[in-house]
C-alpha cells in the first residue's frame, strides 16, 4: 500500500478548538486516506538548529504532548494525543536516512509538539495510529530537506504516512501587528504567494518551488524564516517519483488573514 506525503499547514494551536475551514478540512481528510501503519511527522517545531545541530526523531514508545505555545486559553494546555510511538521505526528511518549520509540521533524523550498533535488530533482524533517524529534542520538548505523526503520515501510503501507540518505564510510579526479576526480575507501578498505555489505544484516545477521565498510574489513577506516552509520541501521529497512531485492541493483556506492553511498531497498517480 503506497500512500501519498502530504504538506499540512497547521496554523495557529487553536486550530484544534476554533471552527475554521481548514479545522473543518482536517476533520475529514483521514477518512478519505487509506488508513497507515504508522505516522511520521516532520514538524516546523522540532528544529535541529535548537539543539546543536544534530536532527533527531523521537523514539520513546509513549511521546508525551507538548505544549510549545504560551498565552493560550487552559483548554488547549488539557489537551493530550496520547498516540504510541513507535521505536522500531525510528531506527530504521534512522537506518534509512544514514544510508544516504543524513545522520540524526533518536531521542527516547522528546514528545508530540503542536505542529503535530495539532492536526492530528483533527486528523486521527482516536489516536490510535503510531507516531513519531522528525525534525528539521532550518540552516541546512531546501535541497537537503527534499533530498532527506527523497531518502524517506520508501517508507510509503510500508503504509507509513509521511507529514511535513508548517505553514503556507507564516509571518508572525504582520498577524500580531494587524490583529485581524478569524475570518478576515487574505492580503494580496498572501494570496500571489499561495496561487504561484499551486501554480508550481501542478507544473512539477521542483527547482522554483525548492527556492520559494526568493522566487515567488512576497516570499520573503511571507516566509521571514524558513522554518515553517520546509516540510514542505520534505513532503516534495518523499512524494517525488521519476522527476516528477505527482501533486495535487487538496485545501486552501486562510486563518486570520495571513495564515495560508494549503494542504497538499505529492506522490498522487492514480
Amino acid at each position: 500500500m503506497r500512500l501519498p506525503s502530504l504538506f499540512i499547514s497547521h496554523g495557529s494551536p487553536m486550530m484544534a478548538l476554533e471552527p475554521s475551514a481548514a479545522r473543518d478540512y482536517l476533520s475529514t481528510l483521514g477518512a478519505d486516506l487509506p488508513r497507515p501503519a504508522a505516522i511520521l511527522v516532520v514538524s516546523a517545531h522540532h528544529d535541529a538548529d535548537w539543539t546543536g545541530g544534530r536532527a533527531s526523531i523521537t523514539a520513546s514508545p509513549a511521546p508525551p504532548t507538548v505544549h510549545d505555545f504560551g498565552n493560550f486559553p487552559q483548554a488547549l494546555f488539557d489537551m493530550r494525543y496520547p498516540a504510541s510511538g513507535n521505536p522500531e521505526l525510528a531506527l530504521h528511518v534512522q537506518s534509512l536516512l544514514a544510508a544516504h549520509g543524513l545522520d540524526i540521533d533518536a531521542d527516547p524523550k522528546r514528545g508530540l509538539d503542536h505542529g503535530a498533535w495539532v492536526p492530528l488530533s483533527l486528523i486521527y482524533p482516536d489516536a490510535d495510529i503510531p507516531v513519531v517524529q522528525l525534525s528539521i534542520h532550518s540552516s541546512a538548505p531546501p535541497e537537503w530537506h527534499y533530498a532527506l523526503g527523497q531518502a524517506l520515501a520508501p517508507l510509503r510503501e510500508d503504509g507509513v504516512l509521511i507529514i511535513g507540518s508548517g505553514s503556507m505564510t507564516h509571518n508572525l510579526r504582520a498577524i500580531f501587528g494587524a490583529n485581524l479576526g478569524i475570518d478576515a480575507p487574505a492580503p494580496h501578498w498572501v494570496s500571489e504567494f499561495t496561487e504561484w505555489a499551486a501554480q508550481k505544484v501542478a507544473e512539477d516545477a521542483v527547482d522554483d518551488l525548492l527556492h520559494i521565498v526568493e522566487r515567488a510574489p512576497y516570499g520573503h513577506e511571507n516566509h521571514p524564516t524558513m522554518d515553517h516552509i520546509l516540510p514542505l520541501h520534505v513532503a516534495m521529497g518523499a512524494g517525488s517519483m521519476g522527476g516528477a512531485l505527482h501533486g495535487k492541493r487538496l485545501h486552501h483556506s486562510t486563518t486570520y488573514g495571513m495564515l495560508a492553511m494549503d494542504v497538499y498531497a505529492f506522490g498522487m498517480t492514480d
